[in-house]
Parts: C-alpha cells; structure tokens; sequence
C-alpha cells in the first residue's frame, strides 16, 4: 500500500471543541439564488473553515434535486483546492457504485495533484438521488446488484489507487493516472502517497466494512440520528488494525446552525426541514425562504415530519449549539464532527460557521 499516515486522517481539536470540527457541505440552492452564488458560497465556506481552524471540508454526491448542486464532487473540489492553502478538501461522499473505479482513482489522483497531501475520498454505496435517477446514472436498472458489489468494487478501487492489480490480472497494466505508477517510471519523480480512504454509511454495512479493512468510518448521523450509536459501536468491535489505522476513528455529520437568537435560528432550519419534507415527498425543489417556512400550512402528519427532523438539528444560539454538539461528542464518542448548516441563504449558513467557532474558541477570529 502507499503512503498513508495517521495525521492525514486524525484531526486535532482547536480551541475548548471536545474533537476536531470539521464541515460537510451539500452546496444548496436556495429561492432567488443561482448555482454559481451557491458555489461562490461553497469556497467562501470552505476559506472560513481553513481560517478558524476546522479540519476538512467535504462535499456530497447528490443528483436530480434543484436545490443541491453537489453533482460533481472531484469538479468542486478542484476549484476549492484552488482558492485554499491548508484545509483538507474530501468526498462525503462520491457514490461508488455509480462510477467506474478506474475513473475514480483518476479523479481523486489528479485532485491529489493539484493540492498534494490534503485530499480525503469518502465513498458511499447508496446512489445519493432516487431509483430513476441511478438507473441512469449507471445505465443499468439493476440497482440492488450494484451496492451488493460494493466490497470487489471498493477492493478494485484501491488497487487502481496503489497499481498494485497482481500479474496475470486484467488490469495489471492499466494505470491510474496521476498515480503512484509515475513514481515507478524511469525518471519518474511522483510521490507515491495517495487520498486516505473512508467508508461513510446511514447503517451497519459500512460500518462493519470499515471496521474489518481498518479504514475510518463516517456516519450520517443529520439524517439517520437513530442509527447513529448502533452504527459506531459495531464499527469499533469490528476494527482490525491496519497499515492505514492502529485504532478506530469515526465522525459524524451532524446538522447544526448557530444564529443570533433562538427564534432566527428556528426560522433558518425550518426551511431546511420544509426541502426535506418536500423532497421525501418526492417534490424536491430549491430551499424555501425563511418566510415562506413560517407561512406554509402543514398538515399534521406533515407537521409530525418537521417536528421529528427538527429534533436531530441542533439549533439554537451559539452557546446552545456548542452545548448541543458537546453532549453529542460525549454520548456518541465520535472522534470528529462534522458540521452541515442547511438554511435558505449563504450569508446565514457562513454566519452559523463563524458563531460556533467563536462559541469554541477557534483560531482566526
């Protein structure tokens, strides 16, 4: 395997955080915004994080909803690298079983390229859209055949990344390129080392997975918060050493959004639940304003819906949040968490991210 070290994957808590802190973002779109302002947001976001100390910044794989515009991970991910210095910059997640291998490891080989030593690869196996929707992507209506790949898949994935396919396999003499091959090149100069692989997961087949390869697991906790402890500890009794890790490192992504008042932050995750309930509802459209959150007559079960999503959103003011992520941190012992502020507007998610690092005491204010 190549070179992969620990403190590409351990972060380091700053300021008074119980872990590291880091930021997860699905690059929405809200009413009367554009792509390009939510993108311009996205690197603004990440800028914010890499100042005040936050670990890494991801981005999630999504498809076919207005208002997420994180169709393209490796495509973000490059102009981010290009307008920070330091943060790591990583997939939470790109969907494997939606891609290529091959394609993958050249994506995530040439974004090691352009920012060398700070690239993460989350991968997932859910198609990160609805059944149409993959079924297109991966031009095939066999969907379930595709996450049940998902370990030869992930196995041929890693050897594209460290070209080491044994001889007489098909694809020994195939490389991916950027990659350790050009090391092995007469003349050859490349650095061998490669994006740190993790295993991210809303259940206990990720979990489990990442714990017999000795990979670092992330857990969807902002949107399968029931499953959240199961999942860690199954992944912590299943951990085997490896030359990646000697001892489990989780995260979690948790939906938090710090505002000035208590009542404005309930205004700015409302909208977030009212999209959400749209989009279960199979109506998926851009994030609805403040206002209109407040105006929208629920019906009860709808009402029943908002109430249950809210509950797992800590919100509040900055010291109710940073209060809200300690117990989390403690209760579930994750080694990271890591944030996704879902509101209307940019302005509001970036204040959020500023409010909770001054809430711990980050660097950089």
């Amino acid at each position: 395997m190549d070179e992969i070290r620990g403190d590409e994957i351990r972060g380091k808590a700053e300021g008074t955080a119980p872990v590291p802190l880091s930021v997860l973002d699905l690059v929405t779109v809200g009413q009367g915004g554009t792509a390009s302002q939510a993108l311009r947001t996205g690197v603004e976001i990440a800028q914010l994080a890499e100042r005040r100390g936050f670990h890494r910044y991801w981005v999630a794989e999504h498809h076919s909803m207005p208002g997420v515009v994180s169709s393209s991970p490796a495509v973000i991910l490059a102009h981010t690298a290009a307008h920070t210095e330091r943060i790591r910059l990583g997939s939470g997640g790109v969907m494997l079983p939606n891609h290529a291998p091959l394609v993958i490891a050249e994506q995530f080989g040439t974004l090691e390229a352009m920012a060398p030593g700070r690239v993460d690869l989350g991968l997932g196996r859910a198609p990160g859209t609805d059944g149409a929707t993959a079924a297109a992507l991966r031009r095939t209506d066999r969907l379930n055949e595709g996450a049940d790949d998902f370990p030869q898949q992930l196995a041929e994935l890693t050897r594209f990344l460290d070209d080491d396919f044994p001889d007489g396999h098909p694809y020994a003499r195939i490389h991916a390129v950027p990659g350790p091959v050009q090391a092995t090149s007469e003349g050859g100069v490349q650095s061998p080392a490669r994006p740190p692989l993790w295993l991210l997961g809303s259940s206990g087949f990720s979990a489990r997975l990442a714990g017999v390869l000795g990979l670092p697991f992330a857990f969807a906790h902002h949107f399968s918060a029931q499953n959240t402890v199961p999942a860690l500890e199954l992944y912590r009794e299943s951990f085997k050493p490896s030359a990646v890790l000697d001892a489990p490192y989780a995260l979690i992504g948790v939906a938090a959004l710090a505002a000035d008042d208590e009542r404005e932050a309930r205004r700015q995750v409302l909208t977030g639940a009212l999209s959400m309930l749209r989009l279960r509802s199979g109506r998926p459209g851009l994030v609805p304003t403040p206002e209109e959150a407040e105006a929208y007559a629920f019906t009860p079960m709808e009402r029943e819906f908002v109430d249950n999503w809210l509950v797992n959103i800590v919100h509040g003011t900055p010291d109710e949040v940073r209060t809200g992520l300690d117990d989390l941190a403690k209760r579930t012992g994750a080694d990271e968490l890591m944030i996704t502020a879902n509101a209307h507007g940019g302005d509001a998610r970036l204040h959020s991210y500023g409010l909770i690092a001054d809430a711990y005491g980050l660097p950089g204010a």
